[in-house]
């Protein structure tokens, strides 16, 4: 067997490390394929048990962030990271200062496809999270109902132009592809955060139906 100097050592442990971290398309290094190292510190701020900062349209650079289209995550079941931002951001949208019914990726400033939402359509009221929502149908008929957002203090209006029945495909947390129809007021709540991960607010449709009104 060939004998190695320390210094030999070092760099083949060196050498090791840096090829077996990912490295992403604009050449800087990242610990996690799903996050980039800007997202990760935040992510790793803190444990399951702490609630992450909501961004607010009242803040110029969050109201900016919340306006950008976020990008699908990798549904990778042994991702450390993921799972831990998963974990976060239910216990932000179910922290006291926040109670909503739903929460978005963007809305705590990580620009992911990744959403919780409570199923009222289901027995027991449960939270579960969805990766790469995408609605691919929505009913001609409509629902009124009256909404808030975390994103948005202060606030709540009344909106008619919810679909009441639509069609969603995402990922699960296991790997596995999905499909369902959902309706109601919950199909509401998926709508109001698919939009956030396309950069839309519900003011936005507010305004619409306001402007066509007055057409």
């Amino acid at each position: 067997m060939k004998h190695f100097t320390i210094s030999t050592w070092v760099s083949l442990l060196a050498l090791v490390v840096v090829s077996c971290t990912p490295i992403r398309k604009d050449g800087k290094l990242s610990l996690s394929p799903n996050f980039s190292p800007a997202q990760l510190s935040l992510v790793n701020a803190g444990d399951t048990a702490t609630p992450m900062r909501v961004y607010k349209i009242t803040n110029y650079n969050d109201s900016l962030l919340l306006r950008k289209a976020s990008e699908d995550v990798i549904a990778i079941p042994n991702d450390p990271y993921l799972k831990l931002f998963v974990k976060r951001l239910f216990t932000t949208v179910r922290d006291s200062m926040s109670l909503g019914v739903g929460i978005a990726a963007p809305q705590v400033g990580i620009l992911k496809r990744v959403i919780w939402v409570q199923r009222f359509d289901k027995e027991n009221l449960p939270f579960e999270v969805y990766l790469n929502p995408k609605i691919v149908y929505y009913s001609d008929s409509k629902q009124a109902v009256a909404e808030g957002c975390l994103s948005i203090p202060n606030r709540r209006e009344m909106l008619n132009s919810r679909s009441q029945t639509i069609e969603i495909q995402y990922n699960k947390m296991d790997g596995t592809f999905q499909k369902e129809t959902v309706e109601g007021f919950t199909a509401v709540i998926f709508q109001h955060e698919i939009d956030h991960l396309d950069g839309i607010l519900y003011i936005d449709h507010l305004e619409k139906e306001i402007r066509d009104a007055k057409e």
